[in-house]
């Protein structure tokens, strides 16, 4: 499978701008099986979701289907919706044939207030495309290795957008391979450049990263680009065939607290 990362310097909270700025970075990326773009990359990060939010049939949500079939792949990405008067960070993957999946970002960034603006999901969710299973992460959630442990090789690809800032950039780094090498899978990372509305700063580097942690493509800092990889499925299979760590793994299962109803 071939993925395309869309590093973008997202406009504070216009919309319509950043749909725009987005359709000729997707066109450039069409013939990639997978087209991955920034957390709320039609927003920014941004804490104040009222006026922002939009429905779970709304207009972006729309535009990236649309996007998705006229590229013929899927894409994914998260936007702020709101759903039965709760706002959720909301990452959407788009398949090329109309069906679309949605995840929930689970851990809310408190340090900006994330979690008293924002409902957590409760679904850990895997999705497939064209032979893949692929789970889906939210920026923060890539600090909780247990929410996203790959358990009896449930999943071959971590997809992860991001608004992950410059000043944390060492961690990015260490945790990217890091996940990738305990649950022996694929890693794609979306971030996006530039100065939030915040002042905040983002250097992208956006990568994929090989099941034994090896960088297969990085963005280039600061810059709106693509960076591009090809998967390898069967050489997955492969690699957890001959090193079986998978199977050593240890068992759980993880208690959800009582839930409101989420989409």
């Amino acid at each position: 499978m071939k993925i395309s990362v869309v590093q973008h310097n997202t406009i504070w909270c216009d919309i319509a701008a950043n749909r725009q700025a987005l359709e000729p970075l997707i066109e450039q990326a069409a013939d990639a099986d997978l087209i991955m773009l920034p957390e709320m990359f039609s927003t920014g990060f941004s804490m104040t979701p009222a006026p922002l939010a939009e429905p779970t049939d709304g207009p972006t949500t729309q535009w990236l289907q649309q996007q998705a079939a006229k590229a013929q792949a899927a894409i994914c990405g998260s936007i702020i919706v709101e759903h039965n008067g709760l706002y959720y960070n909301q990452m959407l993957f788009a398949h090329p044939d109309g069906r679309l999946d949605r995840y929930n970002k689970r851990h809310l960034f408190r340090m900006a207030g994330e979690h008293k603006r924002y409902a957590p999901g409760q679904q850990r969710v895997v999705v497939e495309h064209r032979g893949w299973r692929i789970m889906l992460l939210v920026c923060y959630d890539l600090r909780f290795p247990v929410w996203s442990r790959c358990l009896n090789a449930d999943y071959d690809l971590i997809a992860l957008c991001a608004s992950w800032p410059a000043a944390r950039t060492f961690a990015w780094e260490a945790l990217l391979p890091a996940r990738a090498i305990e649950n022996q899978c694929y890693v794609a990372a979306c971030n996006r450049t530039g100065a939030d509305g915040n002042g905040y700063e983002h250097l992208g580097r956006s990568a994929i990263y090989s099941p034994k942690g090896e960088r297969l493509a990085m963005a280039t800092d600061g810059q709106t680009c693509i960076a591009t990889a090809t998967l390898n499925l069967e050489g997955l299979r492969q690699f957890r065939k001959s090193f079986p760590a998978w199977a050593d793994a240890d068992t759980f299962c993880l208690t959800e607290p009582s839930s409101t109803s989420e989409m």
